[in-house]
């Protein structure tokens, strides 16, 4: 059918990205066949106006970064730039552009400082092709060691698709073959499948029959048309014949398909809506082919992009729900029908090199319609017998209506009882499993509960140890150098002790300079600064070690059972000090706290609020190596005058939707296993709900995330806080 052709289409034009800026990489041919999508610069001439002189000096040109570029269906003239730099000995080398489908392509380069120019067109008999492929093949000749730049202009009246393939001589012969020899037995067995429902046709007279024969005959011309084989094979000499059949082949295929699709499964009877549908995309298809004859190429082709994706839906809706309904022909027509859509998706994806090229990628599409025409075909042989069963069903089944009626009113009142009876004992036994469920659940929910807390516990302990360790070894490395000093002092204050025990005619002056030169020795003055710094450092420690001991004194607060008024400020401070270790020197900490009233609240509740936000936030930016300043900006302000705000915002990798959903979900997590229970964001949720507040998240993947927590000033209702974090 037609449909092939437009979703192959309609797909590539899908999967297809955009290209950036940047000059492309040289093509190193290393053997055998190498694609190189990835190679090419590309500039679009939306006049058709440039010629190669200009383009060739054109700085314009953009990096192509799609393994196949597609271009959708464009008016426009592309150029296509690349480099081959052969590494190889063999000096003959094959361009092919696997698709046929091109209106005209020339190459270009320059040899020995004149242009060479080289044009395959459709305007042009296949037999004057210097390389007799169905594809657009160019044959380089590139010495061993060389490089060389090529330039390709495309233009198309369908959608323009570039699958670039270098290939040596040896490979390209061999691919060549293997296409033909698969290309031979796809063609024999349509052939072969058309004599046989025409034979069946002309013996029993079912237009079903004639019908299949005609969508077999004009799928099988779409797809060597669409392939190149019949601009080969049959008509060479008539281009101009080939292009009409290009869009003409697939809107006959796709009016005869929808034909057969209605007669087949007589929709006419069983879904009337679909098939006044199908009527009217028939037209459809008619009208295409028309205005084909007219020379309106891409409006024709647009009308069959709607036709074929119309049609391809509603023939497998139809026959799933006919299939569901136990209609036996829409049974072999759904599995018939879905094979076929897998073949040309699969055959789309070897277009875009998602799937390689390969013998086994390169006729998935003609391996799906081969499939399709042999169940179906066993389909119409099959309907035949259907007619003649469902005859003698029929009469067999109003016999035994009959005699059944008599035996269900008889049996009816006990087999109802009965199976009221064991209804009830289900319902029982399903009851007393849910029970035992549910409290398996509950003790599984109190363990991780309590596996939380653990890990949190263990993190607060690294943390303060972390924190109280830095002074505490900072004050214990000022020891030894103190005590240098002061045994220096006192050796200079014990020289001073001997000049009481001296006579006085001895010579005192001596004394004072042995004294003045130990001084000198020992450094006076150094001692002194030395000390003085020493004790300051050791003074700092000790305040240090006050102020970690106060925050954590304040984190832990002990009055979780009582409401009080609590500064969220000093909650923070001291949330803070205590994940100053886990933040480390390379994380950046933006601090706006305000001047906010104090706010009615359990403040160890509060404060494990800001640290299990804050955790988050520390471990999401740690996991991205890609943040070069690695941020998080905490800031309060009294939103108005009953209620205050704090934001905890990180420039982590975000969220998406479907995450930012379910973050408050008990259990949900996105760490990995062993990482987290996904409690945490749970707890803090049923916190600010205690207090009467609210949590609101500003999320976007690569953009970071927001948390906004709105608390009241004052409690509403004052709630006992119930909360098994």
């Amino acid at each position: 059918m037609g449909l092939k052709f437009t979703l192959i289409h309609i797909l590539l034009f899908f999967l297809t990205l955009t290209s950036i800026a940047t000059k492309a990489e040289n093509v190193i041919f290393t053997g055998p066949d190498i694609g190189i999508g990835q190679n090419l610069e590309i500039l679009e001439d939306t006049n058709g106006v440039l010629t190669y002189p200009a383009v060739a000096s054109s700085k314009n040109f953009v990096k192509n970064t799609d393994i196949t570029p597609n271009f959708g269906l464009s008016s426009s003239t592309f150029w296509v730039r690349f480099t081959v730099q052969n590494t190889t000995t063999i000096d003959k080398l094959f361009l092919e552009l696997a698709n046929p489908r091109v209106k005209s392509c020339t190459l270009y380069f320059d040899e020995n400082n004149k242009v060479v120019e080289e044009s395959i067109s459709w305007a042009d008999p296949f037999y004057t092709r210097k390389i007799k492929h169905q594809n657009i093949v160019f044959e380089l000749l590139l010495p061993e060691k060389t490089r060389k730049t090529y330039y390709l202009r495309i233009e198309s009246s369908e959608q323009i698709v570039l699958p670039l393939i270098l290939r040596s001589e040896v490979d390209f012969l061999r691919f060549a073959l293997s296409n033909e020899i698969i290309s031979g037995i796809h063609v024999g067995i349509l052939f072969v499948m058309m004599l046989y429902n025409f034979f069946l046709y002309f013996s029993i007279r079912e237009k079903s029959y004639l019908y299949y024969v005609l969508y077999i005959l004009f799928i099988g011309l779409t797809q060597t048309t669409i392939t190149g084989y019949t601009f080969k094979f049959l008509w060479p000499g008539s281009p101009e014949f080939n292009q009409f059949s290009i869009i003409t082949f697939p809107a006959l295929a796709g009016s005869f398909a929808i034909l057969f699709f209605q007669n087949f499964l007589h929709t006419k009877e069983r879904a009337k809506i679909i098939h006044k549908i199908l009527s009217a995309v028939l037209v459809l298809y008619l009208f295409s082919a028309i205005l084909n004859l007219a020379g309106l190429e891409r409006i024709s082709y647009r009308i069959i992009d709607v036709c074929a994706v119309t049609a391809s839906l509603l023939a497998l809706i139809v026959s799933a729900r006919l299939s569901w309904e136990g209609y036996r022909p829409a049974k072999f027509y759904f599995v018939a029908w879905s094979i076929f859509l897998v073949g040309i998706v699969l055959y789309t994806m070897r277009n875009l090199n998602i799937l390689p090229y390969s013998i086994l990628t390169n006729y998935t599409m003609q391996a799906g319609t081969v499939i399709e025409v042999i169940l179906l075909s066993f389909a119409l042989a099959d309907k035949i017998n259907i007619l003649k069963r469902e005859k003698e069903v029929s009469q067999a089944q109003a016999l035994m209506i009959s005699l059944e009626n008599e035996k269900i009113i008889l049996n009816q009142n006990a087999f109802l009882e009965k199976s009221v009876d064991e209804r009830t004992q289900e319902l029982q036994l399903a009851n007393t499993e849910l029970n035992l469920a549910l409290t398996k659940l509950k003790d599984a929910q109190t363990q991780l509960i309590e596996s939380e807390k653990m890990a949190s516990l263990g993190q607060l302990t690294a943390g303060i140890a972390h924190e109280i360790n830095n002074p505490i070894n900072f004050v214990s490395s000022n020891i030894r150098p103190l005590r240098r000093d002061i045994a220096d002092l006192i050796e200079i204050l014990d020289s001073y002790s001997d000049l009481h025990e001296r006579n006085p005619e001895n010579d005192i002056d001596a004394k004072l300079k042995e004294i003045q030169d130990l001084k000198d020795d020992l450094d006076v003055d150094y001692i002194k600064t030395e000390l003085a710094e020493l004790l300051k450092g050791m003074e700092d420690g000790a305040h240090r070690t006050v102020e970690i001991v106060k925050g954590l004194k304040m984190f832990a607060r002990v009055d979780d059972t009582d409401l009080n008024m609590v500064n969220i400020n000093d909650g923070i401070e001291s949330t803070l000090v205590i994940l100053n270790y886990q933040m480390g020197t390379s994380m950046r900490l933006i601090k706006e706290l305000g001047s906010i009233p104090n706010v009615e609240g359990y403040g160890g509740k509060l404060n494990q609020v800001f640290m299990n936000i804050l955790t988050n936030s520390i471990y999401v930016i740690q996991k991205d190596p890609n943040i070069l300043q690695p941020t998080i900006h905490v800031k309060t302000w009294l939103s108005d005058t009953d209620h205050v705000s704090i934001s905890i915002k990180d420039n982590g990798s975000g969220m998406s939707p479907e995450v930012k959903a379910k973050i408050f979900e008990p259990f949900f997590t996105t760490k990995q296993v062993g990482e987290g229970t996904g409690l945490g964001l749970s707890i803090v949720f049923k916190i600010i709900e205690v207090h009467n507040g609210n949590i609101a998240v500003n999320t976007e993947v690569g953009q970071g995330t927001e948390f906004v927590i709105t608390l009241p000033i004052l409690k509403k209702k004052k709630p006992i806080l119930v909360v098994n974090e």
